[in-house]
């Protein structure tokens, strides 16, 4: 249980949204088009949370060191950005989650290491996200996950203490983000855990199942 709660942060893409069918037709046209064969959707969604180099890397087996990585990149971010509200959706129960914080009278907000070329347009075009208090992105301070500085920007954007802050992701890097800016620590483990991961190892305060499971365990000021 965590007392004395005033705003819970999140994780976008695994944690909020299910981003991995967009991401994942993003990668796979990088395919087709160069004349190979189509991967299932099940290919991509495990690594859906390591974004541009999860899918390289599913799609072409490229890693951050080859030097066509780069290149490769852009041509996968261009592609993602002409499709990325197609079929990206709202997991279950986060809208009643994010209503029932907000009745409540917490703040809420979202801090992903996604660029802000891709989170600002895509949060613009969701309602889920107007009453955000903060979105924070990878690029928006000189870190990003695992470092806390992003935390920490939320924070005071906020205008909370972080220590009444609750973090929620579904990677070990928002775990490790989290402790690291003294705050409550939440893995949902119905986001892109990749694979034979063993979240016990993050150290997370508590594990969720799906969203509103996170109700249980707030205590507000």
């Amino acid at each position: 249980m965590f007392h004395n709660v005033e705003a819970v942060l999140f994780d976008l893409d695994g944690t909020l949204i299910d981003s991995a069918p967009d991401l994942g037709a993003a990668a796979d046209k990088m395919r087709i088009d160069r004349g190979l064969s189509s991967f299932p959707l099940e290919n991509y969604r495990h690594m859906a949370g390591a974004g541009a180099r999860g899918m390289l890397g599913i799609a072409f087996g490229l890693t951050p060191e080859h030097p066509d990585f780069e290149a490769m990149r852009e041509e996968f971010f261009v592609n993602y950005e002409t499709c990325m509200t197609e079929r990206t959706r709202i997991f279950d129960g986060v809208v009643d989650m994010i209503a029932r914080l907000v009745a409540q009278g917490l703040a809420w907000g979202v801090v992903t290491n996604k660029s802000s070329r891709f989170t600002d347009p895509l949060t613009a075009a969701m309602p889920l996200f107007s009453t955000a208090g903060a979105i924070v992105s990878g690029n928006t301070t000189p870190h990003a996950k695992p470092h806390p500085e992003p935390l920490f920007e939320a924070a005071r954007r906020l205008s909370v203490d972080p220590a009444r802050c609750v973090y929620v992701g579904d990677d070990e890097r928002d775990i490790v983000a989290g402790l690291a800016a003294g705050m409550g620590t939440v893995a949902a483990t119905y986001g892109y855990l990749g694979q034979q991961t063993d979240i016990s190892r993050w150290n997370a305060h508590l594990h969720i199942d799906s969203p509103m499971d996170l109700l249980k365990f707030l205590q507000s000021a």
